[in-house]
């Protein structure tokens, strides 16, 4: 069986990932959990609506601090505007550059292509323990966003939590592909990173602009708010 994982460069791959990925699946489980705890006592603060709106409009707009008075609303600005996206985008990213660009760097690329597996073939497998890997963490975020919402009463459903965990599973798969794509193209894994981020990074402005921009109407937050590669709103509100 060793023999055999050895040989496939998807098995071989994920097994090289199992270690960062196993620590990365407890911190994010953890990150939710331990935020899900706090709800009770935010939930409890007197004039908890009276504080948001103490808040500038531009920053209300943007985190949707409107709907922080809900279990749904608070997950969201807390986790799924900005620091989990960030969380998907960093491991995505990584694991993408060290895909191809890694191996080459560190010697062990030219081992895979002397083999009778082909060069196409090894991009795939590369992709496809990619997508695996973050497939992982998002189920592993869709698991700990439902056990929070039970145990703490955030009034998260089961599709709620499964859509706002495909939308960072989505959006570390994006960049993560374009991240091995540019590691294959240069060879070098900085500029892998440095592809991906300054992409995402302009991704971010647009969307943030979007968000800042008093033309948004409320079908566009609509819309925004339920794509995929959006920073905010992960968890649909009603």
């Amino acid at each position: 069986m060793t023999t055999l994982m050895f040989r496939n460069v998807f098995l071989k791959s994920l097994y090289d990932a199992r270690r960062g990925l196993i620590g990365w699946s407890i911190a994010i489980a953890a990150l939710v959990l331990l935020e899900s705890a706090l709800w009770p006592s935010i939930r409890d603060m007197p004039n908890l609506h009276q504080l948001y709106q103490s808040f500038p409009e531009e920053l209300r707009k943007f985190f949707n601090l409107d709907a922080m008075t809900t279990g749904r609303g608070f997950l969201n600005a807390e986790l799924f505007t900005l620091l989990l996206p960030g969380l998907f985008l960093v491991y995505g990213i990584g694991h993408g550059a060290r895909a191809l660009a890694g191996e080459e760097e560190r010697g062990t690329l030219e081992l895979l292509l002397v083999t009778p597996i082909s060069g196409a073939r090894v991009v795939v497998d590369k992709a496809l323990a990619l997508t695996v890997s973050v497939t992982t963490l998002g189920v592993v975020l869709f698991v700990a966003t439902s056990i929070g919402s039970l145990a703490f009463g955030l009034g998260i459903s089961v599709p709620d939590a499964a859509g706002g965990a495909l939308a960072m599973t989505l959006l570390g798969l994006e960049f993560g592909v374009l991240a091995l794509a540019a590691g294959a193209l240069f060879g070098r894994r900085s500029t892998a990173v440095a592809v991906a981020s300054a992409a995402a990074t302009a991704a971010y402005v647009v969307y943030a602009a979007g968000r800042a921009s008093p033309a948004s109407d409320p079908a566009a937050d609509s819309y925004r708010s339920r794509s995929p590669g959006s920073r905010s709103g992960a968890i649909p509100h009603p």
